[in-house]
């Protein structure tokens, strides 16, 4: 396994002076299980200040405190970014995130106890290979479950991010969640956490290698009744067996995320998860000639998308787009027999690649015809081989001069003329002067 230099001296600078320090966590557990970890962090008996000097002011460094009042340092040593933390133990979290006090030491082991798992609470020392195990985190590696570090009721009153952590370290590495810990999980499903860190955990397991697992655990537990009960609601919502012989509509969103590509973009994933969560609203009315059918459930859906996103804090510009595949996804069925204009217009949208990845998805986990997709793929093909879209032959100054006042009009003129253009029906700008002239006087 390629270790990166910059880990190893991180901790033979602490070490050589007289700071004991090892790698923690993640990095030691993943290397246990033969991953490549994506970061190495750093736990040692000196303190933020000893920290900070000797990486600062003896090596040139740049450090950041993002943990001061918990002992945790960034530093950037030789490119690479580290966090180093000071060996601690925890005394209370009444706000459920932090401990109320921090009392810095040299023992591992008091360290090892405040951690969340114990596959997450090894400790390794890169010059010797020797591993510290204080919870018995080796065994449950191997065994390949999910414990938590001492009571899990203890563990998870402290933060109750970690229920939903719990559930997207047993997704993503394919652990069985031990017996007790699962317990405490669904015995107090709730989540006094803020909507940021709920959509940080959220997006790190739909773009994680399993999104299925993750959501099923999620149902299981009573977790995603909690903070996503729209997308619960999905469960057990029947569908039309001749188009969806995959089952309810929370059967078929959990099909798509296993038949994606991973990991999955952040809007693709979240496109995914609420595409159809329209769904169980408009199910009531949804029956005719006796088959099951949600009409204007992608209308509906966009809006329930939408407030969900926002409850969850995402940015204005996730929140749009996703609120605009939720709501376009069932008009891409219609691509073939589209004017030419709209369908140039649909391909040349910057996130046609998510409407068509996600019609694809639509399609593979239900009724399986993919010739709409296959289609639109072509299109897309030859958009990116095409010149860029023309300008429009004529705009609102023109409809000025011709002696119309700016209002509601200028846009119904400028878009059928624009659409006459790209259409190839006219093609220079007397003849959408002339086009604009028939419609002022129809």
């Amino acid at each position: 396994m390629n270790v990166p230099a910059q880990a190893v001296d991180v901790v033979r600078r602490l070490r050589e002076r007289n700071f004991p320090a090892w790698w923690v966590g993640g990095a030691v557990r993943d290397r246990l299980l033969g991953r490549e970890p994506e970061e190495y962090d750093v736990a040692t008996a000196a303190a933020p200040a000893d920290i900070i000097r000797i990486f600062r002011s003896e090596l040139g460094c740049t450090t950041l405190e993002v943990g001061r009042a918990f002992g945790v340092v960034r530093v950037q040593y030789e490119g690479r970014w580290f966090e180093i933390a000071t060996l601690r133990s925890d005394q209370g979290y009444s706000d459920r995130r932090h401990p109320d006090r921090v009392e810095y030491g040299a023992d591992p082991r008091l360290d090892a106890a405040r951690r969340d798992f114990t596959v997450n609470a090894l400790f390794e020392d890169p010059l010797t290979g020797e591993i510290l195990d204080f919870t018995g985190g080796r065994a449950d590696i191997e065994a390949r479950v999910l414990r938590a570090v001492g009571d899990p009721l203890e563990r998870f009153a402290e933060d109750h991010l970690r229920k939903l952590r719990a559930v997207r370290f047993a997704a993503q590495l394919g652990f069985a969640v031990d017996g007790a810990t699962w317990d405490a999980i669904v015995a107090d499903t709730a989540l006094d956490v803020s909507p940021e860190r709920i959509q940080e955990e959220l997006l790190k397991m739909l773009t994680g290698p399993a999104p299925r697992q993750a959501l099923k655990l999620l149902r299981e537990s009573g977790l995603l009744r909690v903070f996503l009960p729209e997308v619960d609601d999905m469960a057990g919502v029947a569908q039309p067996p001749q188009f969806h012989p995959e089952g309810d509509v929370f059967t078929h969103t959990l099909l798509m995320f296993e038949l994606a590509e991973k990991p999955m973009p952040p809007l693709l994933a979240l496109a995914v998860l609420l595409h159809d969560v329209g769904k169980p609203p408009c199910a009531d009315a949804s029956f005719q000639d006796g088959r099951i059918c949600f009409p204007s459930h992608e209308a509906v859906g966009a809006g329930i998308a939408e407030n969900v996103l926002r409850r969850l804090r995402f940015s204005n510009d996730v929140v749009d787009a996703v609120s605009a595949l939720v709501r376009e996804h069932m008009r891409i069925k219609d691509a073939p027999n589209m004017r030419k204009a709209r369908l140039v217009r649909l391909v040349a949208d910057p996130l046609f690649p998510i409407h068509l990845e996600l019609h694809r998805l639509d399609c593979s986990a239900s009724h399986g015809k993919l010739e709409v997709h296959d289609f639109l793929a072509q299109r897309y093909r030859e958009h990116l081989e095409a010149p860029v879209l023309p300008e429009p032959l004529i705009d609102g100054h023109d409809l000025i001069d011709m002696g119309l006042s700016p209002g509601p009009i200028f846009g119904k003129i400028l878009g059928e003329v624009r659409e006459m253009q790209l259409d190839g029906s006219i093609n220079s700008r007397d003849e959408a002067l002339a086009a604009a002239h028939r419609l002022m006087n129809a």
